[in-house]
C-alpha cells in the first residue's frame, strides 16, 4: 500500500476535554427496575440483543499473545477499540472489555497485555489511550477467568495507547520468579511494580530517567528467571534484573547508530536461550527510516547482529523493524516483520537458524481477503501489510504465524497462504449512518481511517468493500435525499486522488466524483448535506486544525459550486426531509440557528441564546415532517424546535444528549397516547429518570418517556457521535462507536 492510500489511526476522534469532564456513575442493567424520575421522564429499561455489524477489523491491531501452555488461547489488543480473546472453537475474537463506559472512555485503548504461565485463567491489562493532561489516569484490569469478569485497580498515571510507540511492548508483565509480582513499563512515570496481583501499584527503582515526551519503558520481556526492559527515552537501551538486585544496564548491547536508538519489541528463545531484539530509528509506527535486529546470548553474553534486510532510506526504502516471535517448538526459529515500509512493502522474515539467514515470507505469499474485500483498497491489490508491530508464533503449531497490521490480522497455516484472522474484532471508529428507507441495502455507514461502506448485510463484510471512484480515509460527510434516496453524497480526506466529494444515484453501491469542487476541498473537507429532492448540495469545510472556512453551495451536481457567505463557517449543514428549499445550521460558537428558505443560497438567523461552545452540536431533523429540529447538546441537555429553528424548548427531565436519530414509529395499540405515530426517538444521553449515567435511550412519545436500551455489559466507551433507528423495523438501532464500530440491536422479544 502506498503511503498516501494507507488508514491514518491519528485522524480518530480525539475526545475533547469537555467529553473527558462528564460525570456518570453506573447504571442498572436492561430490565433492572429503577426508579421514578422527577418531570415526566419514564424509569423503563428494556432488554435488548446487541450484536456488532462485519467489517472486519478496519484498526490498527497493535498486540496479539498466545498463552504459552494453553492450545488455541490467544488476546489481542488494540490502539482504540479494546482487548480480545480468540475463541478457537469458533474461530473468532471475543471482545473484552465492552462494559466500559462512557466515564471510561480513555480505557478502551489498550497499552498492554499479560498472562500468566502458571496460572492459564489469569490475565492482566494495562489501559489508558492517551497520556496527555486532558485524559484520565490508566487503570489496569485483572481477571481469573480469562476476561469474563474483571476487577480494576486505577492507577495515578497515564498510558498511552493511542499516541506513538503503541506498537511496541508489551509494558505489561507476570515476574517468571513469582505470580504475585507484576512490572508495568509507564511511558512517563518510570516502573511500576505490583506484589499482589496487580490490585495495588507503586513506583519502582529504576536506573533511567522518563523525559515529558519520550516513550519510557518499551517492553517488558521475561528470559528464564530474569527480566529485561527495554528504555526509548535515550541513552542505554536494555536493562535487566534476576531478582537479587536492582536493575543493570546488559553489556556490551548494540548502540552508536540510528538503527538502535529505540528497542521495539524483544522475544525470548527458551530452547536457544537467547533473546532477540527489534530497534528503529524511532518508535513507530511513523517515522521510522532505519532498524536493526540483534541477537543476545543470555548465557555467554554475547551479542550477534542478525538483520535480515538493512533499510536504505537514501534510495527511497527507509524503514524500521517492529515485531519479533519465536517458535517454542524449535531453537532458532524466529520471525520478525518490518515496518513502515512503504515502497517495498512490508513484510515478515523467517529465520531457522538463529539469524544467520532469513526468508521474505511476502515473497511467495497467497493472500485471500475475500472475506473481508476492503483490503483491496476500492479495487488495488491486496497488500501483505502496513505497521506490522505485532508478530506471535502459535506455541503448539509452528506453521500458524500471525501478524497484525493497521487494518486487520493476517494469518498463515503453511507459511504460504494468508488470510484475515479477523472474525469478531471490529475496531471502526464511526461517523455517520444512514439506514435507508427503502429495501436493498441495509446500512451507510461514513467511518474513521476507510471511508464509506455499503452494508448489503449486517453479517457479513460489504462485498463492495470501500466506497471508491474516489477513495477516501476518514469520511467527513455523508447524506441522502430524504424524498430520493437513491440519492446519496459523500465527502472526505483524499486517499490517492484530490477529489474529496462523491455522489450516487443508486443509494450508495456506486459512486461518480463530483465534477468539480472548491478550492478548500482536499485540504479541509467537512460536512455535506443535500436537499430533499437531491437537486442542492451544500458542503462545509473545516481543516484538521479546526480553522473553518466558507461554505459552499451546488445545484448541478457538484458541477459549479458558489461561496454561501452567510452560512457560519464550520458548520455542519442539515436538510429540511420534506421542503427542498429549507436548510438549518447550528453555529456552536455562538448559540444560534440558522435556516433557509431559498434552497441553502442565503441563511437567516433564528434561536438565538442556545448552549454555546468549541464543541460541536449537532442538529436532527425528524423524518416525515418539516421545520422539526431536535438539538443534541452534550451536557446542555436536549432541546427541540417545531417552527423549524425560529424558537427551541428544552425536553424536560434530559440532562445530556450527545447523538440523536429517528426510527419506525411504534405500533399503536388501542387507545391513543401522546406522541403516537411520531418517530422512534433514539439518543445516547442522560435522563433525570433511575440512573445518572450516559446511555442508550429510545423514546416512542416524542421525547416524553424514555427506556434505556443497552445493559451494563454493552456501553463500548464513547459513543456520542452517531445513532440511528431503522425506518423499516420499529426498535431496530444502529449505533456508532469510537473503536468498537457499529453495534446494532432490537428488543428481545418475549
Amino acid at each position: 500500500m502506498r503511503a498516501s492510500s494507507a488508514p491514518t489511526p491519528s485522524r480518530r476522534t480525539v475526545l475533547a476535554s469537555a467529553a473527558v469532564a462528564a460525570t456518570v456513575v453506573a447504571l442498572p442493567a436492561a430490565g433492572t427496575a429503577a426508579a421514578t424520575s422527577r418531570g415526566h421522564q419514564d424509569s423503563a429499561a428494556e432488554p435488548h440483543r446487541w450484536r456488532t455489524a462485519t467489517i472486519g477489523g478496519t484498526g490498527f491491531v497493535t498486540g496479539v499473545l498466545f498463552h504459552p501452555t494453553v492450545k488455541g488461547l490467544a488476546y489481542a489488543r488494540t490502539d482504540i477499540g479494546g482487548a480480545y480473546r480468540w475463541d478457537s472453537a469458533a474461530a473468532r475474537w471475543t471482545a473484552l472489555t465492552d462494559h466500559l463506559g462512557w466515564d471510561d472512555w480513555n480505557l478502551l485503548g489498550i497499552e498492554a497485555l499479560a498472562v500468566d504461565p502458571e496460572h492459564p485463567d489469569r490475565l492482566y491489562l494495562a489501559c489508558g489511550t492517551y497520556a496527555q493532561s486532558w485524559a484520565s489516569p490508566g487503570a489496569v484490569l485483572r481477571s481469573e477467568d480469562r476476561g469474563a469478569t474483571w476487577q480494576r485497580a486505577d492507577l495515578t498515571v497515564r498510558l498511552g495507547a493511542n499516541e506513538d510507540g503503541r506498537g511496541a511492548g508489551e509494558r505489561l508483565l507476570v515476574d517468571p520468579r513469582d505470580s504475585e509480582t507484576l512490572w508495568l513499563g509507564t511511558r512517563h512515570d518510570g516502573l511500576l511494580r505490583s506484589t499482589d496481583r496487580g490490585a495495588t501499584w507503586a513506583a519502582a527503582p529504576f536506573p533511567a530517567t522518563p523525559s515529558a515526551n519520550g516513550q519510557g519503558v518499551m517492553f517488558l520481556v521475561a528470559a528464564g528467571r530474569s527480566v529485561y526492559a527495554g528504555w526509548g527515552d535515550g541513552g542505554s537501551t536494555l536493562y535487566r534484573t534476576d531478582g537479587s538486585g536492582g536493575w543493570e544496564v546488559v553489556p556490551g548491547q548494540p548502540s552508536g547508530s540510528a538503527a538502535t536508538k529505540v528497542p521495539v519489541r524483544a522475544a525470548y528463545d527458551a530452547r536457544g536461550r537467547a533473546l532477540y531484539v527489534t530497534y528503529a530509528d524511532a518508535p513507530g509506527p511513523n517515522g521510522q527510516s532505519d532498524g536493526s535486529v540483534h541477537r543476545l546470548d543470555t548465557v555467554t553474553g554475547a551479542w550477534h547482529e542478525v538483520t535480515p534486510a538493512r533499510p536504505d532510506a537514501a534510495a527511497g526504502d527507509g524503514f524500521g523493524y517492529g515485531g519479533v516471535a519465536v517458535d517454542a517448538r524449535r531453537a532458532g526459529s524466529l520471525v520478525v516483520t518490518t515496518n513502515n515500509r512503504w515502497s517495498r512493502i512490508d513484510t515478515v522474515f523467517r529465520s531457522t537458524d538463529a539469524g544467520a539467514t532469513w526468508t521474505s515470507l511476502k515473497d511467495t505469499a497467497v493472500l485471500d481477503v475475500a472475506e473481508t474485500p476492503y483490503l483491496r483498497w476500492g479495487g488495488e491489490s491486496a497488500k501483505f501489510g502496513w505497521w506490522m508491530q505485532a508478530v506471535a508464533v502459535d506455541p503448539f503449531d509452528s506453521r500458524h504465524i500471525v501478524y497484525g497490521t493497521g487494518a486487520t490480522i493476517f494469518g498463515t497455516r503453511d507459511l504460504v497462504h494468508w488470510a484475515p484472522e479477523i472474525r469478531g474484532l471490529e475496531e471502526t471508529s464511526v461517523r455517520f449512518l444512514i439506514a435507508p428507507p427503502v429495501k436493498g441495502g441495509r446500512l451507510l455507514s461514513g467511518l474513521g481511517d476507510i471511508g464509506v461502506m455499503y452494508h448489503d448485510s449486517l453479517t457479513a463484510s460489504p462485498s463492495r468493500g470501500m466506497a471508491s471512484n474516489p477513495v477516501f480515509g476518514t469520511a467527513t460527510g455523508l447524506a441522502m435525499a430524504a424524498l430520493r434516496p437513491s440519492y446519496v453524497v459523500r465527502t472526505g480526506w483524499p486517499s490517492g486522488s484530490s477529489s474529496a466529494g462523491a455522489s450516487s444515484d443508486d443509494g450508495g453501491r456506486t459512486w461518480q466524483p463530483f465534477a468539480a469542487q472548491p478550492e478548500i476541498a482536499a485540504s479541509a473537507p467537512g460536512p455535506v448535506a443535500v436537499s430533499a429532492d437531491g437537486s442542492v448540495l451544500l458542503w462545509s469545510f473545516v481543516h484538521w486544525d479546526g480553522t473553518r472556512y466558507p461554505a459552499h453551495r451546488s445545484t448541478d451536481g457538484g458541477a459549479s459550486w458558489t461561496e454561501v457567505t452567510t452560512f457560519p463557517k464550520g458548520a455542519a449543514p442539515v436538510a429540511d426531509p420534506l421542503d427542498p428549499r429549507r436548510f438549518y445550521v447550528y453555529d456552536t460558537h455562538t448559540g444560534a440557528v440558522f435556516h433557509s428558505a431559498d434552497g441553502g443560497a442565503t441563511f437567516t438567523r433564528g434561536a438565538t441564546g442556545l448552549p454555546s461552545g468549541d464543541v460541536q452540536f449537532k442538529v436532527a431533523a425528524a423524518p416525515g415532517r418539516s421545520g422539526d429540529l431536535w438539538l443534541s447538546a452534550k451536557d446542555n441537555g436536549l432541546f427541540r424546535s417545531t417552527d423549524g429553528g425560529l424558537t427551541f424548548t428544552a425536553v424536560a427531565g434530559c440532562q445530556a444528549s450527545h447523538a440523536l436519530g429517528f426510527g419506525k414509529a411504534a405500533p399503536v395499540r388501542g387507545r391513543e397516547r401522546p406522541g403516537a405515530g411520531y418517530p422512534a426517538v433514539f439518543q445516547t444521553g442522560r435522563v433525570s429518570a433511575a440512573y445518572e449515567g450516559v446511555a442508550v435511550l429510545r423514546s416512542d412519545d416524542a421525547g416524553a418517556t424514555w427506556v434505556r436500551i443497552n445493559d451494563d455489559a454493552h456501553q463500548w466507551g464513547w459513543t456520542g457521535e452517531v445513532i440511528t433507528g431503522d425506518p423499516r423495523v420499529h426498535g431496530r438501532v444502529y449505533l456508532g462507536t469510537n473503536g468498537r464500530g457499529i453495534q446494532y440491536a432490537e428488543p428481545r422479544r418475549t
